[in-house]
Protein backbone atom coordinates (compact mmCIF):
# COMPACT_ATOMS: atom_id res chain seq x y z
CA UNK A 1 0.00 0.00 0.00
CA UNK A 2 1.47 3.60 -0.77
CA UNK A 3 0.63 6.72 1.31
CA UNK A 4 -2.22 7.77 -1.59
CA UNK A 5 -3.99 4.95 -1.31
CA UNK A 6 -7.04 4.74 1.48
CA UNK A 7 -7.15 2.54 4.14
CA UNK A 8 -10.07 1.87 6.14
CA UNK A 9 -9.71 3.01 9.80
CA UNK A 10 -12.75 2.87 11.82
CA UNK A 11 -11.98 4.93 14.70
CA UNK A 12 -15.45 4.66 16.45
CA UNK A 13 -15.58 0.89 16.13
CA UNK A 14 -15.60 -1.15 19.19
CA UNK A 15 -12.82 -3.60 18.21
CA UNK A 16 -10.28 -0.38 17.16
CA UNK A 17 -10.59 1.29 20.94
CA UNK A 18 -9.98 -2.20 22.06
CA UNK A 19 -6.46 -2.49 20.63
CA UNK A 20 -5.29 0.71 18.52
CA UNK A 21 -1.85 -0.24 18.84
CA UNK A 22 -1.90 -3.49 16.32
CA UNK A 23 -4.05 -1.49 14.00
CA UNK A 24 -1.06 1.10 14.25
CA UNK A 25 1.65 -1.44 13.99
CA UNK A 26 0.33 -2.54 10.91
CA UNK A 27 0.27 0.91 9.29
CA UNK A 28 3.80 2.36 10.47
CA UNK A 29 5.84 -0.13 7.97
CA UNK A 30 4.52 0.14 5.05
CA UNK A 31 4.43 4.48 5.25
CA UNK A 32 4.64 6.98 7.51
CA UNK A 33 1.37 8.76 6.32
CA UNK A 34 -2.03 6.91 5.16
CA UNK A 35 -5.12 8.57 3.69
CA UNK A 36 -8.23 7.09 5.46
CA UNK A 37 -11.74 7.23 6.12
CA UNK A 38 -13.18 8.25 9.52
CA UNK A 39 -16.56 8.77 10.77
CA UNK A 40 -19.43 9.28 8.30
CA UNK A 41 -17.04 8.22 5.60
CA UNK A 42 -15.28 11.52 6.05
CA UNK A 43 -11.71 11.38 4.22
CA UNK A 44 -8.61 12.33 6.21
CA UNK A 45 -4.60 11.69 6.22
CA UNK A 46 -3.07 10.13 9.52
CA UNK A 47 0.88 10.39 10.23
CA UNK A 48 1.88 7.00 12.27
CA UNK A 49 5.61 7.29 12.69
CA UNK A 50 7.25 9.30 15.08
CA UNK A 51 9.74 11.40 13.00
CA UNK A 52 7.02 12.67 11.08
CA UNK A 53 4.93 13.14 13.26
CA UNK A 54 7.43 15.16 15.45
CA UNK A 55 8.00 17.16 12.05
CA UNK A 56 3.81 17.99 11.58
CA UNK A 57 3.17 19.12 14.89
CA UNK A 58 5.89 21.91 14.21
CA UNK A 59 5.23 22.51 10.78
CA UNK A 60 3.30 25.57 10.31
CA UNK A 61 1.78 24.34 7.04
CA UNK A 62 -0.07 21.95 8.80
CA UNK A 63 -2.41 24.55 10.30
CA UNK A 64 -5.42 24.34 13.10
CA UNK A 65 -7.51 27.24 12.53
CA UNK A 66 -11.45 25.87 13.82
CA UNK A 67 -13.68 26.97 10.86
CA UNK A 68 -11.32 26.20 8.13
CA UNK A 69 -10.69 22.62 9.35
CA UNK A 70 -14.88 22.58 9.75
CA UNK A 71 -15.77 23.54 6.36
CA UNK A 72 -13.24 20.99 4.95
CA UNK A 73 -14.95 18.66 6.43
CA UNK A 74 -18.42 19.57 5.80
CA UNK A 75 -16.90 19.63 1.73
CA UNK A 76 -15.62 16.53 2.23
CA UNK A 77 -17.96 14.46 3.92
CA UNK A 78 -20.12 12.29 1.27
CA UNK A 79 -23.71 13.14 0.23
CA UNK A 80 -25.82 11.51 2.61
CA UNK A 81 -23.53 11.93 5.84
CA UNK A 82 -24.31 14.64 8.43
CA UNK A 83 -21.79 16.94 9.40
CA UNK A 84 -20.17 17.31 12.74
CA UNK A 85 -22.65 20.05 14.81
CA UNK A 86 -19.99 21.04 17.02
CA UNK A 87 -20.35 24.59 18.42
CA UNK A 88 -17.71 26.87 17.21
CA UNK A 89 -18.80 29.27 20.27
CA UNK A 90 -16.74 26.01 21.77
CA UNK A 91 -14.12 25.33 19.30
CA UNK A 92 -12.55 28.59 18.74
CA UNK A 93 -10.21 28.41 21.45
CA UNK A 94 -5.91 28.27 21.32
CA UNK A 95 -5.66 24.81 20.94
CA UNK A 96 -7.14 25.35 17.16
CA UNK A 97 -5.99 27.97 16.45
CA UNK A 98 -2.91 29.58 14.40
CA UNK A 99 -0.37 32.79 15.00
CA UNK A 100 -0.92 35.44 15.54
CA UNK A 101 -4.13 34.93 17.00
CA UNK A 102 -2.59 31.64 19.18
CA UNK A 103 0.45 34.02 19.98
CA UNK A 104 -1.89 36.46 21.38
CA UNK A 105 -4.24 33.99 23.38
CA UNK A 106 -1.44 31.60 24.73
CA UNK A 107 0.46 34.50 26.53
CA UNK A 108 -2.52 36.12 28.15
CA UNK A 109 -4.16 32.47 29.39
CA UNK A 110 0.22 31.69 30.62
CA UNK A 111 -0.31 34.96 32.78
CA UNK A 112 -3.33 33.37 34.41
CA UNK A 113 -2.20 29.95 34.50
CA UNK A 114 1.18 30.42 36.12
CA UNK A 115 3.69 27.48 37.01
CA UNK A 116 3.38 28.98 40.87
CA UNK A 117 -0.65 28.58 40.41
CA UNK A 118 -0.06 24.76 39.47
CA UNK A 119 2.66 23.92 42.28
CA UNK A 120 0.19 26.08 44.82
CA UNK A 121 -2.00 23.08 44.11
CA UNK A 122 -0.23 20.55 45.69
CA UNK A 123 -1.37 20.26 48.79
CA UNK A 124 -4.70 20.38 47.70
CA UNK A 125 -4.42 17.49 44.86
CA UNK A 126 -3.12 15.29 48.12
CA UNK A 127 -6.00 16.39 50.32
CA UNK A 128 -8.07 15.55 47.75
CA UNK A 129 -6.70 12.33 47.10
CA UNK A 130 -6.67 10.95 50.38
CA UNK A 131 -10.41 11.92 50.55
CA UNK A 132 -11.26 9.72 47.94
CA UNK A 133 -8.87 6.87 48.91
CA UNK A 134 -10.70 7.03 52.33
CA UNK A 135 -14.10 5.92 50.98
CA UNK A 136 -12.52 2.87 49.07
CA UNK A 137 -10.60 1.87 51.71
CA UNK A 138 -11.77 -1.29 53.85
CA UNK A 139 -14.39 -2.06 50.95
CA UNK A 140 -12.80 -5.65 48.98
CA UNK A 141 -13.55 -3.96 45.62
CA UNK A 142 -14.04 -0.96 43.88
CA UNK A 143 -14.26 0.86 40.08
CA UNK A 144 -10.87 3.24 39.91
CA UNK A 145 -12.54 5.20 37.05
CA UNK A 146 -15.78 6.18 38.84
CA UNK A 147 -14.96 5.96 42.30
CA UNK A 148 -10.72 7.97 41.19
CA UNK A 149 -9.56 8.76 38.50
CA UNK A 150 -12.15 10.56 37.76
CA UNK A 151 -13.38 12.67 40.53
CA UNK A 152 -9.52 13.76 41.19
CA UNK A 153 -9.42 15.71 38.37
CA UNK A 154 -12.60 17.10 37.76
CA UNK A 155 -12.76 18.50 41.68
CA UNK A 156 -9.03 19.66 41.10
CA UNK A 157 -10.12 21.64 37.60
CA UNK A 158 -13.31 23.19 38.96
CA UNK A 159 -11.80 24.64 42.20
CA UNK A 160 -8.52 25.77 39.83
CA UNK A 161 -11.09 27.90 37.90
CA UNK A 162 -13.50 28.57 40.99
CA UNK A 163 -16.46 27.08 39.70
CA UNK A 164 -19.30 24.82 41.01
CA UNK A 165 -18.74 21.30 41.46
CA UNK A 166 -22.50 20.59 41.85
CA UNK A 167 -23.17 20.06 38.44
CA UNK A 168 -20.33 17.36 37.31
CA UNK A 169 -22.17 14.85 36.44
CA UNK A 170 -23.57 16.87 33.61
CA UNK A 171 -20.32 17.90 33.14
CA UNK A 172 -18.88 14.73 32.23
CA UNK A 173 -21.77 13.57 30.34
CA UNK A 174 -21.24 16.31 27.62
CA UNK A 175 -18.01 16.32 27.77
CA UNK A 176 -17.95 12.86 26.80
CA UNK A 177 -20.39 13.37 24.06
CA UNK A 178 -18.12 15.63 22.31
CA UNK A 179 -15.03 13.86 22.82
CA UNK A 180 -16.42 10.71 22.03
CA UNK A 181 -19.92 10.35 20.47
CA UNK A 182 -20.15 10.12 16.52
CA UNK A 183 -23.94 10.91 17.08
CA UNK A 184 -24.28 14.29 15.39
CA UNK A 185 -27.90 15.18 17.50
CA UNK A 186 -26.18 14.66 20.70
CA UNK A 187 -22.85 16.65 19.45
CA UNK A 188 -24.87 19.31 18.96
CA UNK A 189 -27.14 19.14 22.15
CA UNK A 190 -24.07 18.94 24.38
CA UNK A 191 -22.20 21.61 22.58
CA UNK A 192 -25.57 24.01 23.48
CA UNK A 193 -25.61 22.89 26.95
CA UNK A 194 -22.23 23.33 27.59
CA UNK A 195 -21.76 26.54 26.37
CA UNK A 196 -25.10 28.14 28.25
CA UNK A 197 -22.95 26.15 31.55
CA UNK A 198 -20.32 28.36 30.88
CA UNK A 199 -22.04 31.51 29.90
CA UNK A 200 -23.61 31.19 33.67
CA UNK A 201 -20.21 30.58 35.02
CA UNK A 202 -18.85 33.56 33.46
CA UNK A 203 -21.73 35.92 35.12
CA UNK A 204 -21.59 34.76 37.86
CA UNK A 205 -17.81 34.88 38.59
CA UNK A 206 -17.72 38.65 37.08
CA UNK A 207 -20.31 39.00 39.88
CA UNK A 208 -18.29 37.31 42.18
CA UNK A 209 -14.88 37.59 41.32
CA UNK A 210 -12.20 35.38 43.76
CA UNK A 211 -9.03 34.00 43.87
CA UNK A 212 -8.99 31.85 40.93
CA UNK A 213 -8.30 31.06 37.61
CA UNK A 214 -11.12 32.17 36.13
CA UNK A 215 -11.47 35.38 37.99
CA UNK A 216 -7.80 35.46 36.52
CA UNK A 217 -8.41 35.09 32.94
CA UNK A 218 -11.43 37.52 33.00
CA UNK A 219 -9.30 39.71 34.64
CA UNK A 220 -5.62 38.56 32.42
CA UNK A 221 -4.56 41.59 30.45
CA UNK A 222 -1.22 42.49 27.71
CA UNK A 223 -0.85 45.95 26.80
CA UNK A 224 -4.64 46.86 27.46
CA UNK A 225 -5.61 43.52 25.79
CA UNK A 226 -8.06 41.22 26.98
CA UNK A 227 -9.92 38.03 26.50
CA UNK A 228 -13.01 38.67 24.90
CA UNK A 229 -16.59 37.04 26.18
CA UNK A 230 -16.62 34.35 23.25
CA UNK A 231 -12.70 33.65 24.24
CA UNK A 232 -12.99 33.00 27.66
CA UNK A 233 -16.34 30.75 26.64
CA UNK A 234 -13.90 28.78 24.71
CA UNK A 235 -11.02 29.20 26.97
CA UNK A 236 -12.53 27.78 30.15
CA UNK A 237 -14.04 25.05 27.92
CA UNK A 238 -10.56 23.70 26.69
CA UNK A 239 -9.69 24.07 30.55
CA UNK A 240 -12.31 22.14 31.83
CA UNK A 241 -12.58 19.05 29.10
CA UNK A 242 -8.64 19.11 29.23
CA UNK A 243 -8.03 19.38 32.22
CA UNK A 244 -10.03 16.50 33.39
CA UNK A 245 -10.16 14.48 30.46
CA UNK A 246 -7.05 13.81 29.86
CA UNK A 247 -5.84 13.16 33.11
CA UNK A 248 -8.27 10.57 33.82
CA UNK A 249 -7.29 8.62 31.22
CA UNK A 250 -3.49 8.90 32.33
CA UNK A 251 -4.11 7.17 35.99
CA UNK A 252 -6.57 4.52 35.04
CA UNK A 253 -3.98 3.76 31.83
CA UNK A 254 -1.10 3.68 34.53
CA UNK A 255 -2.83 1.52 36.80
CA UNK A 256 -3.68 -1.00 34.48
CA UNK A 257 -0.30 -0.99 33.32
CA UNK A 258 1.59 -2.03 36.19
CA UNK A 259 -1.04 -4.33 37.12
CA UNK A 260 -0.50 -6.34 34.18
CA UNK A 261 3.34 -5.82 34.17
CA UNK A 262 3.89 -7.66 37.62
CA UNK A 263 7.55 -7.02 37.37
CA UNK A 264 6.96 -3.12 37.27
CA UNK A 265 4.65 -3.18 39.68
CA UNK A 266 6.90 -4.88 42.00
CA UNK A 267 9.74 -2.45 41.17
CA UNK A 268 7.55 0.68 41.83
CA UNK A 269 6.49 -0.93 45.13
CA UNK A 270 10.33 -1.11 46.49
CA UNK A 271 10.89 2.08 45.12
CA UNK A 272 8.37 4.60 45.10
CA UNK A 273 10.30 8.08 43.84
CA UNK A 274 10.07 5.37 40.15
CA UNK A 275 6.88 7.32 40.25
CA UNK A 276 7.48 10.22 38.15
CA UNK A 277 9.00 7.52 35.43
CA UNK A 278 5.89 4.96 35.61
CA UNK A 279 3.96 8.14 34.61
CA UNK A 280 6.34 9.38 31.58
CA UNK A 281 6.16 5.61 30.56
CA UNK A 282 2.11 5.36 30.78
CA UNK A 283 2.56 8.92 28.56
CA UNK A 284 4.52 6.98 26.19
CA UNK A 285 2.81 3.56 26.58
CA UNK A 286 -0.70 4.04 26.32
CA UNK A 287 -1.00 7.87 25.29
CA UNK A 288 -4.10 9.23 26.47
CA UNK A 289 -4.78 11.02 23.77
CA UNK A 290 -4.36 9.07 20.70
CA UNK A 291 -4.80 11.50 17.58
CA UNK A 292 -4.30 15.03 17.97
CA UNK A 293 -6.61 17.61 16.82
CA UNK A 294 -7.59 17.98 13.77
CA UNK A 295 -4.54 19.90 11.19
CA UNK A 296 -4.87 21.08 7.73
CA UNK A 297 -2.69 21.41 4.66
CA UNK A 298 -2.02 25.44 3.85
CA UNK A 299 -0.29 24.22 0.59
CA UNK A 300 0.76 20.97 -0.44
CA UNK A 301 3.39 19.06 1.82
CA UNK A 302 5.62 16.48 1.67
CA UNK A 303 5.49 13.96 4.45
CA UNK A 304 7.47 11.14 5.09
CA UNK A 305 8.11 10.55 1.07
CA UNK A 306 4.14 11.09 0.04
CA UNK A 307 2.88 14.54 -0.55
CA UNK A 308 -0.51 15.99 0.88
CA UNK A 309 -2.36 18.01 -1.22
CA UNK A 310 -3.52 21.31 -0.29
CA UNK A 311 -6.83 21.75 2.14
CA UNK A 312 -6.55 18.23 3.29
CA UNK A 313 -7.42 17.39 7.12
CA UNK A 314 -4.82 15.55 8.81
CA UNK A 315 -4.83 13.80 11.71
CA UNK A 316 -0.90 12.88 14.18
CA UNK A 317 -1.73 9.61 15.60
CA UNK A 318 0.47 10.38 18.84
CA UNK A 319 -0.26 6.60 20.18
CA UNK A 320 1.38 5.23 17.35
CA UNK A 321 4.06 7.59 17.60
CA UNK A 322 5.23 6.87 20.88
CA UNK A 323 5.34 3.31 19.59
CA UNK A 324 7.55 3.83 16.95
CA UNK A 325 10.41 1.36 17.07
CA UNK A 326 12.84 3.72 15.05
CA UNK A 327 12.61 6.20 18.34
CA UNK A 328 12.17 4.04 21.36
CA UNK A 329 13.68 0.52 21.81
CA UNK A 330 11.32 -2.53 22.24
CA UNK A 331 8.30 0.14 21.71
CA UNK A 332 5.51 -2.43 22.88
CA UNK A 333 6.94 -3.11 26.37
CA UNK A 334 6.11 -1.23 29.57
CA UNK A 335 9.53 -0.15 31.38
CA UNK A 336 8.97 2.49 34.23
CA UNK A 337 12.47 2.79 34.27
CA UNK A 338 12.82 4.01 30.28
CA UNK A 339 14.28 7.15 29.12
CA UNK A 340 11.10 8.30 27.51
CA UNK A 341 12.44 11.74 26.62
CA UNK A 342 10.83 13.59 23.43
CA UNK A 343 7.49 11.75 23.74
CA UNK A 344 4.46 13.09 21.95
CA UNK A 345 1.80 12.73 24.27
CA UNK A 346 1.48 16.07 25.26
CA UNK A 347 1.89 17.51 21.55
CA UNK A 348 4.72 19.48 20.01
CA UNK A 349 5.99 22.84 19.06
CA UNK A 350 3.50 25.73 19.46
CA UNK A 351 0.46 23.66 20.50
CA UNK A 352 2.34 21.38 23.95
CA UNK A 353 -0.34 21.16 26.31
CA UNK A 354 -0.09 24.09 28.63
CA UNK A 355 -1.86 21.34 31.50
CA UNK A 356 1.67 19.28 31.15
CA UNK A 357 2.76 20.11 34.64
CA UNK A 358 -0.70 19.30 36.17
CA UNK A 359 -1.45 16.76 34.75
CA UNK A 360 1.83 15.01 36.00
CA UNK A 361 1.67 16.50 39.30
CA UNK A 362 -1.72 14.72 39.48
CA UNK A 363 -0.84 11.38 38.11
CA UNK A 364 2.30 11.34 40.12
CA UNK A 365 0.62 11.89 43.48
CA UNK A 366 -2.89 9.93 42.55
CA UNK A 367 -0.45 6.56 41.71
CA UNK A 368 1.94 7.01 44.38
CA UNK A 369 -0.88 7.30 46.97
CA UNK A 370 -3.20 4.37 45.78
CA UNK A 371 0.01 2.18 45.95
CA UNK A 372 0.73 3.20 49.22
CA UNK A 373 -2.84 2.76 50.54
CA UNK A 374 -3.37 -0.73 48.94
CA UNK A 375 -0.55 -2.82 48.82
CA UNK A 376 -2.65 -5.67 47.60
CA UNK A 377 -4.21 -3.89 44.69
CA UNK A 378 -5.24 -6.25 42.02
CA UNK A 379 -7.55 -6.22 38.38
CA UNK A 380 -10.91 -7.97 39.78
CA UNK A 381 -11.28 -9.51 36.83
CA UNK A 382 -9.53 -10.78 33.17
CA UNK A 383 -8.15 -7.53 31.80
CA UNK A 384 -9.29 -8.50 28.25
CA UNK A 385 -13.09 -8.11 29.35
CA UNK A 386 -12.15 -4.40 30.75
CA UNK A 387 -13.92 -2.02 27.69
CA UNK A 388 -12.53 1.18 26.25
CA UNK A 389 -13.69 4.11 25.52
CA UNK A 390 -14.70 4.40 21.58
CA UNK A 391 -13.19 7.81 20.68
CA UNK A 392 -11.20 9.03 17.99
CA UNK A 393 -9.69 10.95 20.19
CA UNK A 394 -9.06 9.88 24.10
CA UNK A 395 -7.19 6.48 24.73
CA UNK A 396 -8.73 5.34 28.01
CA UNK A 397 -11.09 3.08 29.74
CA UNK A 398 -14.50 3.07 30.73
CA UNK A 399 -14.41 1.07 34.13
CA UNK A 400 -11.43 0.08 35.81
CA UNK A 401 -12.73 -2.98 38.44
CA UNK A 402 -9.79 -3.70 41.24
CA UNK A 403 -9.71 -5.90 44.52
CA UNK A 404 -8.21 -4.02 47.45
CA UNK A 405 -7.36 -6.57 49.53
CA UNK A 406 -9.52 -5.55 52.28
Amino acid sequence: MTGNQTSELPVFDEAFATDPHSHYARLRPEAPVHRIRAYSGFPLWIVTRYAEARQVLADPRFAKNFQRVSDLIESQLPPDADGRKFSADLGAHMLNMDPPDHTRLRKLVVKAFTARRVEALRPRIEEITAELLDRIEGRPAADLIDEFAFPLPIKVITELLGVDESRRDEFREWSNVLVDSSDQQAIETASEQMKDYLVELLGKKRAQPGDDLLTALIEAEDDHDRLTEGELIAMVFLLLVAGHETTVNLIGNCVLALLTNQDQLAALRADLDLVDGAIEETLRFESPVMQSTFRYTTEAAEIGGVEIPADQVVWVALGSANRDGERFEDPEVFDIRRTTTGHLAFGHGIHFCLGAPLARMEGQIAVRRLLERFPDLALDGPADDLRWRVSNLMRGLEELPVRTGA
